[in-house]
């Protein structure tokens, strides 16, 4: 059976991926070699600047430099990651893609690995769900970082390590594609829409088409950013340009339906459905059939990583006895796949409360392995994507709503140590953020009684252990977390989850003692350059000091317990009262989580809420209810991740003053 008919929730959507070494996507660059001379250009130091090395290499190649600098913008952001492989297995500014040099760097991360507590294995699955062995497996690509060797003779070593080579590689492959179409090398970035769409990667039409509209978007509004190698990089905007969008159809590339999906028209979405089945003994999977938003709102989208590579993970959620999710994303190109219609429960958050209330959103990718970085046209796809689902379903853009999956409480007490990690410390949600349009920035003064956690990316590089090796430290990297002390002392205790049941530590899945960009909570003290927050029940603090803040101010409603209460309940789950439950929907437990809100304590308030569960315990849906209660709750910001408090037992106020 699914699971019993008193208690269907704690379990379900949690579910495993295995974790696999880092490999690259199945789309396939269909570029055609021509022969060149080696490239000079190449041969310069990166030293001279990168700026220096994309004007060197357009000239070389005859490729307009805009149009170089704005598929770099979007393949790295201009960032160098140090010669280290990205999520695909791409190198360098470029994103010239080896995935088999990739598989033999990471190859390792698989092996000895601590508990990732992401979506890979370990948690609780939902009780449909069995894994089959074997399912994650590295799929097949063409590779372009072969290809740009051969055509400017230059070593595939020298192309994964030296930006100024990888700049180059980058070029040959857009003139080989400009030449393979039959169109001139011409100097105005206009006539380049159909290469750019070639050199993405994607072997359908409608993929290229969205990669090639972003690179010309960056195109039109400029970029200038200082990367990862501390070098200022300028593209200067050219907001009339308008490219030969007729070339895409003399690609050759194939189409794909976008039929069924949900998604908005400037992504490439296609529909790979989870199925709705029967097996085994009276189970079925591997989600549930609903009517949202019409019988119950949609408040919530998590963002999860996959612990997984695309091929692998498609394979999993097309598998009834596995779970699912409502969308994956493909990092190489930022391809987008749908699996379960909106309208439907996904199981995929390890909360059947927010399973219920939420869209969940997979991103092709790795949580302890910082270095193998996600490509911007990734973070864009997804972006629109939320933007999208915000506006149809009214869903604020705001760090209590969109939730990575490492913010979704535990249910219950016994499942919080359970509870996933992913995206996790790596993902970038001050650029992601910038992407949905909701830049994050201070909203109020100094006396605004609240703080929203925003330290700058690059240079915020806390010390994380475990990524490799149990306890040894992961490569610095930068983070979108701060970390938390008892006292204002960087060489005091960490801060602990008392759910957790165990002593804090640094390690990379670790979450007692972080906070993480975007979220907001009441300042509780000051001292010099650090800051006290309520967390937990606890008083916890972090350096922020003026010259290089990790959070900036800010105002907004807060609760704390009503006058007389020493301390109030705090819960994992929105479930209604016993009253509320109709005949033959059995009662589920309102059980108070291990910690409290203590009295004198001030909390963010995220959203209000009544008290809500979907009953869906069977495959046929003629028994499903909603079941909505009388009484309110409060989501706020408890520690890192989101809860819940009874609106009965707590007053609203002001953060200010």
């Amino acid at each position: 059976m699914r699971g019993s008919a008193t208690d269907q929730t704690p379990a379900a959507g949690s579910r495993r991926k295995g974790r696999t070494a880092v490999a690259v996507s199945s789309a396939a660059l269909l570029i055609p070699l021509l022969g060149a001379a080696p490239s000079q250009s190449a041969t310069q130091s990166s030293t001279g600047g990168l700026q220096r090395a994309f004007a060197s290499a357009a000239a070389e190649y005859r490729v307009p430099q805009s149009v170089l600098l704005a598929v770099s913008y979007l393949q790295s952001r201009w960032d160098t990651h140090a010669g280290a492989p990205s999520v695909t297995g791409g190198y360098g500014p470029m994103h010239l893609t080896d995935a088999r040099t990739a598989l033999a760097t990471t190859e390792h991360l698989a092996e000895g690995t601590e508990d990732p507590r992401g979506d890979a294995a370990r948690a609780a699955l939902h009780p449909a769900a069995r894994v089959p062995a074997g399912s994650v497996s590295p799929p097949a690509r063409l590779e372009t970082l072969p290809k740009a060797a051969e055509l400017t003779g230059i070593p595939a070593g020298k192309l994964r390590t030296d930006p100024a080579a990888n700049v180059a590689g980058g070029a040959a492959l857009l003139a080989a594609a400009q030449k393979g179409l039959g169109e001139p090398l011409s100097a105005d970035p206009a006539d380049w829409y159909g290469a750019v769409a070639r050199f993405s990667g994607a072997d359908d039409r409608a993929t290229a088409a969205a990669y090639a509209n972003d690179v010309y978007d960056v195109l039109r509004t400029g970029e200038r950013r200082t990367t990862d190698a501390g070098e200022l990089v300028t593209l200067t905007a050219r907001p009339r340009l308008s490219p030969d969008t007729a070339q895409l159809g003399r690609t050759g590339l194939r189409t794909v339906s976008d039929d069924g999906t949900e998604c908005p028209r400037k992504v490439s979405c296609e529909w790979v459905p989870a199925p709705y089945a029967e097996f085994g003994d009276n189970d079925y999977g591997n989600h549930d059939l609903g009517d949202r938003p019409v019988s119950q709102s949609i408040r919530y989208i998590v963002i999860h990583d996959t612990e997984g590579t695309w091929d692998g993970v498609l394979n999993l959620v097309q598998d009834p006895t596995y779970v699912s999710w409502n969308y994956t994303i493909r990092s190489t190109d930022g391809l987008i796949a749908q699996h379960v219609k909106a309208k439907d429960v996904a199981w995929h958050a390890g909360n059947w409360y927010v399973n219920a209330k939420s869209v969940g959103i997979e991103h092709e990718g790795f949580l302890a392995a910082p270095d193998a970085w996600y490509t911007e046209a990734m973070y864009r796809s997804s972006a629109r994507l939320v933007r999208y689902l915000s506006k149809r379903y009214g869903i604020p853009l705001d760090r209590q709503h969109i939730l990575g999956h490492d913010t979704v409480p535990g249910p219950t007490t016994s499942y919080i140590p359970g509870m996933h990690t992913d995206p996790g410390p790596y993902w970038d949600w001050r650029h992601y953020f910038e992407l949905l349009g909701r830049p994050l920035h201070s909203t109020a003064g100094r006396r605004g009684g609240l703080v929203t956690i925003r330290p700058d990316y690059a240079a915020n590089r806390p010390v994380y252990t475990g990524c490799v090796t149990k306890g040894e430290p992961c490569a610095a990297h930068g983070s979108s977390e701060v970390r938390l002390y008892s006292d204002h002392d960087e060489n005091s205790a960490l801060i602990k989850d008392i759910g957790l049941g165990t002593d804090p530590t640094t390690g990379v899945n670790d979450l007692s003692s972080r906070v993480s960009t975007g979220q907001q909570y009441a300042v509780a003290d000051r001292w010099g350059d650090w800051t006290a927050i309520w967390y937990l029940g606890q008083k916890a603090w972090f350096r922020n000091p003026r010259h290089e803040p990790t959070a900036v101010n800010a105002a907004g409603l807060v609760v704390t317990p009503k006058e007389g209460a020493q301390s109030v309940p705090v819960y994992g789950r929105a479930y209604p009262e016993k009253e509320a439950y109709p005949a033959g929907v059995p009662v589920q437990s309102v059980s108070p989580l291990p910690y409290t809100l203590p009295a004198g304590q001030r909390y963010v308030v995220g959203d209000v809420l009544p008290g809500e569960y979907f009953y869906s315990v069977t495959f046929s849906t003629d028994s499903h209810r909603v079941v909505v209660g009388k009484d309110l709750y409060y989501e706020i910001q408890f520690g890192h991740r989101v809860a819940f408090v009874r609106a009965a037992d707590v007053k609203v106020e002001p953060s200010a003053g």
